[in-house]
């Protein structure tokens, strides 16, 4: 006896519903990216990010982080944002030899007391000007690679260092990770180089944000390595308070700088924004302060190098439900100075070690 007719169009009808379903979400799964003459914005299924061309460059783009769980996103000038390559001293004696953009002047509320120098610049984020980023496309990532050729220095120093930056979006994850690398052409005794991370804190009286945690934080006041909002409030130094520098044989566990989000209209909570080096022994030197936005400042390196030497370190930046969240996922990376993109995968590596694929997320 044969079936009635109507069952079997229904079942069909199913069948072709659930394959455009289907359909939609493997779409809708796809890493997208988009790129004119200003910006690459890229969007997975987790966050949305950009990276400029043009103006203020480096890093992922201020205010285009969002995370996609909650709607929120940064409150900052950008994120792994690069300066100069430095040195401590001075460079008063010569102040009249160099451009104005690489005198780098101590003794005031912006840098403290902290002797520094300037040794090869410009200061890439404002003096750059335009890069040249190129797209990286995996099966389940977007790997982004820029880079720049520092060419003023100091009278004792040469020019022609290069700076190479790796980013990678990867999906699933609320977070993207990045990498800095210089190849010096100098000789140095304690290079670094200066960046912002995760970002500037931009706010009034705290109305973006409510508290900051610095996972190195030694301060009996903070017994949780959390700071409240309001202790930013008015302008202070960088070596007033907050201020982390290595110390041989006290490297941190982990080097996590974080602040907890807030809705400046309704006062609403929000994730945590954090700045993760997974090296901790690559952060030589950490700001924290107060300068009309808070002032999200670290430096990478500050050993001796020669020149045709590399050093550089591996970040993670993004938004976490809680600090237990950060510690986890910082952990699962930790030790790592280096990552490698190629279209059939990304790895993370310790500075001389060989690539380690990561662990399945």
């Amino acid at each position: 006896m044969s079936l009635p007719r109507v069952p079997i169009r229904v079942s069909a009808s199913l069948i072709c519903m659930l394959t455009l379903v289907s359909l939609d979400h493997t779409h809708a799964a796809e890493i997208e990216v988009t790129e004119d003459n200003d910006s690459i914005r890229i969007q997975t299924d987790a966050l949305k990010g950009a990276i400029r061309k043009h103006s203020y460059v480096s890093g992922v783009g201020g205010g285009s982080l969002v995370d996609m769980k909650t709607g929120f996103h940064d409150p900052t000038f950008g994120m792994d944002i690069m300066d100069w390559l430095m040195e401590p001293g001075t460079d008063r004696e010569y102040r009249d030899k160099i451009p104005k953009e690489l005198v780098y002047d101590f003794g005031n509320a912006y840098h403290g007391n902290i002797q520094k120098r300037s040794i090869e610049g410009p200061q890439i984020c404002t003096q750059a000007g335009k890069l040249t980023p190129s797209v990286i496309k995996g099966k389940d990532f977007v790997g982004i690679q820029q880079g720049y050729t520092y060419h003023t220095s100091a009278p004792d120093k040469k020019t022609g260092s290069r700076w190479e930056q790796t980013i990678v979006f990867p999906k699933g994850t609320r977070y993207f990770i990045s990498a800095d690398l210089i190849h010096s052409v100098n000789d140095s005794d304690e290079l670094f180089f200066r960046q912002d991370l995760p970002g500037h804190i931009g706010h009034q009286k705290g109305n973006t944000f409510s508290e900051v945690y610095l996972s190195y934080l030694e301060d009996p006041k903070f017994p949780d390595k959390k700071i409240p909002s309001s202790e930013f409030n008015d302008n202070f130094a960088p070596d007033e308070k907050f201020r982390y520098s290595r110390k041989d044989g006290k490297v941190p566990q982990r080097a996590i700088r974080a602040y907890h989000l807030r809705d400046p209209k309704t006062g609403k909570a929000g994730p945590w924004l954090a700045g993760m080096t997974l090296n901790p022994a690559d952060l030589y030197e950490g700001w924290c302060h107060q300068r009309g936005y808070v002032c999200f400042i670290q430096e990478i390196g500050g050993r001796p190098i020669k020149a045709g030497e590399s050093f550089g370190a591996a970040f993670i930046v993004g938004y976490f439900d809680s600090i237990d969240e950060m510690n986890k996922v910082y952990d699962q990376y930790a030790g790592n100075s280096r990552l490698v993109v190629t279209e059939n995968d990304w790895k993370l590596t310790p500075a001389e070690g060989s690539a380690k694929k990561q662990p399945a997320k």
